[in-house]
């Protein structure tokens, strides 16, 4: 008889406070091995980065779906529910499997004190193994080399997205230094595939690279924008480990799929897993794994590309009026979301909606945004890491444009939302969406992925009630 329910699962885990000093790939790895490593033997992508992990993991997990495979996927934070992040093709594992093995792994008495990703990661685990997965992608929480993913072992392949400043506390304070944590996800023998980097971090890469790929007799493959010519070859002379970056050619590809998602900063997530996706294929092939043809690799991506959608990234919730939630939580983020909106709607200006944790660089995200902005509302996130919106719109203030602050999140945000007629079940004191105010300019809401979770929980509710 299970001993919580789902609630108290989630509540537990989610505040479950770890003890002692070891990382979170020590902690995982010895509660893996108390479960006799139920990820043994199922091959896994590891997905390290600063910003776009989430948005790569779900491209190329889709473009695996297309070819046949049931893949689990692994991602963090959720934006409403828990289980957003252990999905297996798209579908989130069930309530009732979260109940049980949460109760599961809460039961057992385990040699380290796990935190909840530490949890949230076994229970993915279990579950793609109970599942029969044909493979796992796999994000990381913070880093790469301490962090809890780290202890799934060797990867078919590594993914490296594009790396800014965030996490300085743990990373460190320089993009070399953030750089050589998320390398920590290399491994011997193992291809890597990165998304088009600074100078400095593709130095780093390259040199975790070379340096992990000494210890192994495979052949080790350069291939970077430096010297790429093309498709034509280069997976073929893959005899080892290979060190891959997306270059102009990819978003030239990617450019003519039809997306679900708008384009913008998206293309070079797409290019990064459609690249990886060549990378694994021509693996699977050399291998005898799978039988496939180029053109037979090309329909998947095209395929799995198109039909791809991740909420909270450049997500137009409503036309009329025009409102985009955007989870951009850093400076690198925000400074891709500025460039997609200047390629998407040039020469137009934005009302911003902003929210944001204190310890995140704010005023870098602010002044990346100054130049599109016609004036900012500022919001507090639900959190104890939220900086006030207050002290947030006096910032802005200082920097010479408009803004104000709302205690309440839902009287900006309510007008903005699609119209929604109740139709059955209303209950007294339910909110009333039929007036919405005439907006001329567009509205982009961005910040923490607090902020924009609580947008989409008030959009879902929303369209219940139809």
């Amino acid at each position: 008889m299970m001993k919580y329910s789902y609630d108290e699962v989630i509540h537990i885990i989610e505040n479950t406070r770890r003890f002692g000093n070891l990382t979170g790939v020590e902690v995982s790895k010895q509660m893996l091995e108390q479960l006799g490593n139920p990820q043994s033997g199922i091959p896994f992508v590891h997905v390290a980065g600063t910003n776009g992990k989430g948005s790569t993991t779900a491209f190329l997990c889709k473009i695996l779906e297309q070819a046949g495979k049931k893949v689990g996927m692994f991602t963090s934070p959720h934006l409403i529910t828990f289980e957003e992040r252990i999905r297996i093709n798209g579908v989130y594992i069930p309530q009732e499997d979260v109940t049980r093995l949460g109760n599961m792994l809460l039961e057992m008495q385990f040699e380290v004190s796990p935190t909840m990703f530490d949890y949230c990661l076994a229970m993915a685990v279990l579950y793609f193994r109970e599942q029969s997965c044909d493979i796992m992608v796999m994000e990381t929480g913070i880093g790469g080399r301490y962090d809890s993913t780290n202890a799934l072992g060797v990867p078919e392949l590594a993914i490296i997205t594009k790396i800014g400043f965030d996490h300085m506390a743990v990373l460190g304070n320089t993009l070399e230094e953030i750089a050589s944590e998320k390398a920590g996800i290399i491994k011997a023998g193992v291809p890597v595939v990165v998304s088009t980097q600074q100078t400095q971090v593709i130095d780093v890469l390259l040199e975790n690279f070379k340096s992990v790929n000494q210890r192994n007799d495979a052949p080790v493959v350069i291939w970077t924008k430096q010297n790429w010519e093309g498709d034509a070859g280069i997976l073929d002379v893959m005899d080892g480990a290979g060190f891959y970056e997306t270059s102009q050619e990819d978003f030239k590809f990617v450019r003519s799929i039809p997306m679900k998602m708008l384009t913008g900063y998206q293309i070079e997530n797409a290019a990064t897993a459609m690249l990886a996706a060549k990378v694994l294929f021509a693996k699977w092939q050399k291998r005898g794994d799978v039988q496939v043809s180029d053109s037979m690799v090309e329909d998947y991506i095209k395929a799995g590309i198109a039909e791809t959608f991740w909420k909270g990234r450049m997500e137009i919730v409503n036309d009329q009026p025009f409102f985009m939630i955007d989870g951009a939580h850093n400076a690198h983020g925000v400074s891709a979301l500025s460039n997609s909106l200047k390629e998407l709607y040039p020469g137009e200006k934005f009302h911003f909606i902003m929210g944001v944790m204190a310890d995140k660089d704010y005023e870098e995200m602010i002044d990346a945004l100054l130049p599109l902005a016609i004036d900012f509302v500022t919001v507090t996130p639900e959190s104890s890491r939220a900086l006030q919106s207050k002290d947030l719109a006096e910032c802005i203030q200082k920097k010479g444009i408009q803004a104000r602050y709302v205690e309440n999140m839902e009287e900006v945000i309510r007008p903005l939302l699609p119209v929604k007629v109740c139709t059955v079940d209303r209950k007294e004191g339910d909110a009333d969406f039929t007036e919405v105010p005439s907006v001329g300019n567009k509205t982009v809401a961005f910040g923490s992925l607090y902020f924009i979770g609580a947008i989409e929980a008030m959009l879902e509710k929303n369209s219940r009630w139809m």
